[in-house]
């Protein structure tokens, strides 16, 4: 079949080629009774808008580029899926790069999307320091949002969890239920999800235990080094470990199991990200869930700000309000564990969110 024309649905509809246009673009306002008659013809013709040929009149291709570090990490499906939905109901699509964790790989997966003319870009990077030269160049040519880490100040605007917040929420929980020994698990590196979590970990133990800021242990965002982790500590009988991802706590359970020790009666374990896993563990795992949805809102707002090539002004970072998913994992020995949902008091959500100094927001999935 020949490709419908808007010359066809103007002589199906009785109108002017610019007045279809304008009907169909939504570029300029046209009468209701008009606009009816235009899209009516449209329908009935089957007419589909030539998107190549719309890029080239608007210099505007409709796609946003989204680089990931690793799309097999459970927590980055469900924000894609969020981010998808979100730019599909501004009209735009997504254009989707996995740089497996490799931050030349990642440059070159910017360097192709760029190539490809998109409109902006979302960006996880995979590494703080080594991620930035690429990002500072690609945020001078379209806009630009760093989702769940970040690159430094001032590279770029970015969103992410409030990650310090989420680890208090822990740490409390942890408290309450009596826990005096615990030990954090969590990823070397620079990936500011990771320093994040560990720093709030180090600034708040020491209520447990003076000693326990001391207790960490790095390794990496998988369950491999969940399971390695309590190999090493669990000689030390920690009455709590604190990992900093669901992948590590996953793996944690699973060695622990395997020694036979008692969850939660001897040792308490928490997560981070309640990615799906979470809750069909054994114990079901206790985690600080992330708002996915929130995240990629704000994500699609931060792109409105501006045009590429305009001056977008002071960089912006959104830090959004995380909650405690209270389950079996970390129940008081004294009690039995029920899910329930703890937010931070005061915390701002996305709308109200308040745009602080530029703290970096990392990879909340690992």
């Amino acid at each position: 079949m020949a490709e419908v024309t808007l010359r066809d649905v103007a002589l199906a509809s009785g109108c002017s080629i610019a007045t279809v246009s304008r009907v169909l673009a939504g570029t300029r306002p046209v009468g209701a009774e008009t606009a009816r008659t235009v899209r009516a013809a449209a329908e009935r013709l089957g007419y589909r808008p030539n998107q190549v040929a719309r890029a080239l009149r608007s210099r505007s291709t409709g796609t946003v580029g989204l680089v990931l570090p690793q799309i097999t990490n459970p927590f980055f499906p469900s924000l894609v899926r969020e981010l998808e939905h979100a730019l599909h109901a501004e009209g735009r699509a997504v254009l989707l790069a996995d740089c497996d964790d490799d931050p030349v790989t990642e440059a070159a997966r910017i360097h192709a999307l760029l190539g490809r003319q998109v409109d902006a870009l979302l960006l996880i990077p995979v590494d703080e320091r080594r991620s930035r030269e690429a990002v500072a160049g690609a945020a001078a040519r379209v806009p630009l949002v760093l989702l769940d880490r970040g690159c430094g100040p001032g590279v770029a605007d970015s969103v992410a969890v409030d990650n310090a917040a989420g680890m208090a929420l822990v740490l409390e929980h942890l408290a309450a239920t009596g826990r005096r020994r615990p030990c954090f698990v969590g990823a070397a590196g620079t990936a500011s999800a990771a320093v994040e979590r560990r720093a709030a970990y180090e600034a708040g133990a020491a209520a447990l235990d003076p000693t326990a800021p001391e207790r960490i242990e790095l390794g990496d965002f998988s369950v491999e080094w969940g399971r390695a982790a309590v190999d090493r500590l669990w000689p030390s009988r920690p009455d709590a470990l604190i990992c900093a991802n669901d992948l590590i706590a996953a793996g944690a359970l699973q060695r622990l199991r395997q020694l036979g020790a008692k969850v939660p009666g001897e040792v308490a374990v928490t997560g981070f990200d309640d990615i799906p896993l979470a809750g069909l563990a054994d114990p079901a795992l206790t985690t600080v869930r992330q708002p996915v949805g929130e995240l990629a809102a704000e994500a699609a707002r931060l792109l409105r700000r501006g045009p590429a090539g305009a001056d977008p002004g002071p960089r912006r970072t959104v830090r959004l309000a995380p909650e405690l998913v209270v389950r079996a994992s970390s129940a008081s020995s004294a009690s039995s564990a029920s899910s329930v949902s703890v937010g931070v008091p005061g915390a701002p959500g996305p709308s109200g969110a308040p745009d602080g100094p530029c703290a970096e927001a990392s990879r909340a999935g690992g």
